[in-house]
C-alpha cells in the first residue's frame, strides 16, 4: 500500500517537473505573466501557470494509482474545474466574484461525487452529526482552504513547499488510519507539488498562479475530507488546524487587517509574513526556510499527536503521554506567538529605532513607540534601511 504511494508520489513529481517549462513557455506566449509589482517580491517579470504542471503531475498519477471509483473520478474533475479557472483568472483576471463562483462549483462537484463530512469528533467531547448541512459546510471549508492557500501564495516557493510538508503529514495520519485513497492522494498532492518546486524555488522561474494555488488547496482538501474528518480519532479535526497552522494564521493576520481598515478582503497588501521578512532584511531563502521549518514542526507534532499513547482504549488519558503530547502543543503554540509577536514586532521596532537615532539622535522611545504603532496599525511602513 505504501509503496505504491511513493510510487505514485514519484510520478507525480516526474511529470510536473517535465511539465513545469512547457507551462513556462506556454504562458509567456499567451501573455499569462506576473509583471513586477509593488506589493510583491519578484523582481523581474515571471510567467504564470504552473499550475498546469501540478494538474498535470495529479492527473497522471491519480489515474494510473487511485481506485476507479466516483469519489476519485469527481475528485479529478474538479482539480480539471478549479485549474481551468485559476488558469483563466491568471491570465484575464476574473472579476472576484467570478473566482468565488468557480471555487465554489468546484467544490461542489466534490461533494456531489460524495467527497462530503456528514460528521466528525470534536476533541473531548462528542462527535456532532451535520446532517443536510454537511455538504453546504463541506463546499464552504473547501473554498475556504483554496482561498488560504492562495492567500499565503506570495513568495517563492512558498506555497508549494508548504502544501508538500502538509500533504506528507497527511499522507502518513491516512495510511495510519487505514485511508488509503486519502494516503495516496496525499502523496500524490505532495509529488506535484515538489515537481513544480524545482523551478519555483527563489529564484523562481515560474509561479504557480491562481491555477495552481486554489488546485493544492482543493486536493488538500480532499485529503483532510477522506483522511481523517470521517474518523473518530482526536486527529480528525485538531490534525488539520495544526498542520495548516503557518497559513492559517498568515491568512487570518491578513485578512483581520483588512477588515479593520475596511479594505476589501481579496485585494493583496504586504503584511503577510513573507513580507514582513523582506522589510526585516531577511533574504526570500532565509524567510522561505524559516517557514519551512515553522510548518514542518507543526506538522509533526500532528503526526505525533496520532501516534504516541496519550490515552487508553477505554478513553482515559495516560499522564506521561499526555503530558508530553501537551508539551508538544504548548511548544508549537510558543513557537507560533514567537514568531508573530517577536520577529514581527519586536525585531521591527529595533530596526525602526535604529534607523530613526540614525536620522535623528535625540529621538526618544516614546517617539519610536509612536512611530512603530503607527505604522503596525495602519500596515504601512517607511523604507527601512541598513
Amino acid at each position: 500500500m505504501v509503496t505504491e504511494a511513493v510510487l505514485a508520489a514519484l510520478v507525480a513529481f516526474a511529470v510536473a517537473a517535465a511539465l513545469t517549462p512547457l507551462a513556462a513557455r506556454f504562458a509567456r506566449r499567451i501573455g499569462a505573466v506576473d509583471q513586477q509589482k509593488d506589493i510583491g517580491l519578484a523582481k523581474d517579470a515571471t510567467p504564470l501557470l504552473g499550475g498546469l504542471a501540478i494538474f498535470g503531475g495529479a492527473l497522471v498519477a491519480g489515474v494510473l494509482f487511485l481506485p476507479d471509483n466516483d469519489r476519485t473520478e469527481g475528485i479529478l474533475a474538479a482539480a480539471a474545474l478549479i485549474t481551468i479557472v485559476g488558469a483563466l483568472d491568471d491570465r484575464f483576471e476574473l472579476p472576484p466574484i467570478v473566482k468565488l463562483a468557480g471555487q465554489f462549483l468546484a467544490a461542489g462537484v466534490l461533494v456531489m461525487s460524495g467527497v462530503v463530512v456528514d460528521a466528525f469528533t470534536f476533541p473531548f467531547l462528542h462527535r456532532v452529526e451535520l446532517g443536510e448541512f454537511g455538504g453546504p459546510l463541506t463546499m464552504f471549508a473547501l473554498v475556504l482552504l483554496m482561498n488560504i492557500v492562495n492567500f499565503s501564495d506570495g513568495a517563492d516557493g512558498l506555497a508549494a513547499g508548504v502544501c508538500a510538508i502538509a500533504a506528507l503529514a497527511f499522507a502518513v495520519i491516512a495510511f495510519d488510519l487505514g485511508r488509503r485513497t486519502a494516503g495516496t492522494l496525499a502523496m500524490i498532492t505532495a509529488g506535484a507539488a515538489l515537481g513544480f518546486l524545482i523551478f519555483n524555488f527563489p529564484p523562481a522561474k515560474i509561479f504557480m498562479g491562481d491555477c495552481g494555488s486554489n488546485l493544492l488547496g482543493l486536493l488538500l482538501g480532499a485529503v483532510i475530507i477522506e483522511g481523517t474528518l470521517k474518523t473518530n480519532a482526536l486527529i480528525a479535526l485538531v490534525g488539520p488546524l495544526v498542520v495548516l497552522a503557518v497559513p492559517l494564521l498568515d491568512t487570518s493576520f491578513v485578512v483581520l487587517k483588512r477588515l479593520k481598515y475596511g479594505r476589501p478582503i481579496y485585494r493583496g497588501d504586504s503584511n503577510h509574513f513573507h513580507h514582513r521578512f523582506y522589510r526585516m532584511k531577511w533574504s526570500t531563502r532565509r524567510s522561505l526556510l524559516y517557514l519551512y521549518a515553522w510548518t514542518f514542526t507543526m506538522a509533526g507534532t500532528a503526526v505525533a499527536l496520532r501516534f504516541i499513547p496519550y490515552s487508553e482504549r477505554s478513553g482515559d488519558l495516560n499522564a506521561g503521554w499526555a503530558v508530553l503530547m501537551g508539551s508538544l502543543l504548548a511548544l508549537c503554540l510558543a513557537a507560533s506567538l514567537y514568531l508573530v509577536w517577536v520577529l514581527e514586532i519586536l525585531k521591527f521596532r529595533r530596526v525602526r529605532a535604529w534607523q530613526l537615532r540614525r536620522s535623528d539622535p535625540d529621538t526618544s522611545e516614546h517617539d519610536i513607540d509612536e512611530q512603530v504603532d503607527r505604522e503596525l496599525e495602519t500596515g504601512e511602513f517607511g523604507q527601512i534601511r541598513t
